[in-house]
């Protein structure tokens, strides 16, 4: 199981890591219900280097970017499920809505994003670039998600709630 660990806490375990000479990624998300669509991200992420580190969203920066009724599971139970996934090494909780402050403390050689982003379109990158890493495009087709899991979860079992 991965350690969930506060972000100054994760700045520790990234310095860590590259004592060692592992290679840090950084990938990050809601993660609000876990799919394959994030299994195949996270597991194209590590294979970007040696260490995967894993930001989730904090409950109130969820609510913030997908709106009332979100997250449908705290952060502590996501956190836990992506620690128990074999390719996450680290996992932090962050209450903004970007991962630009982690970025900064965690110093990552590569954020890893989905592949709803483009190398150009990624929010963090130039705090990226700014601290000598890159970014890099992770994952298949975005054919999944958190939102059509809902949708059909609802249409399958009459909207009851």
């Amino acid at each position: 199981m991965a350690p969930v660990l506060d972000p100054e806490a994760a700045a520790r375990w990234a310095d860590t890591q590259r004592r060692l000479g592992k290679t840090i990624v950084l990938a990050n998300g809601c993660f609000d219900l876990l799919h394959v669509g994030h299994v195949r991200y996270l597991a194209a992420a590590r294979a970007l280097g040696d260490a995967l580190v894993v930001a989730i969203n904090s409950d109130a920066s969820v609510r913030r970017l997908k709106g009332a009724g979100r997250p449908l599971m705290s952060a502590p139970e996501r956190a836990e499920l992506l620690g128990a996934l074999a390719v996450v090494d680290a996992v932090v909780i962050f209450d903004e809505d970007t991962v630009e402050r982690l970025v900064g403390l965690l110093r990552p050689a590569v954020q890893a994003k989905g592949t709803d982003y483009t190398e150009a379109t990624v929010p963090e990158r130039a705090a990226v670039v700014a601290g000598g890493g890159r970014v890099a495009i992770a994952g298949d087709p975005k054919d999944h998600s958190t939102k059509d899991l809902i949708r059909v979860i609802l249409e399958r079992f009459g909207g009851a709630r």
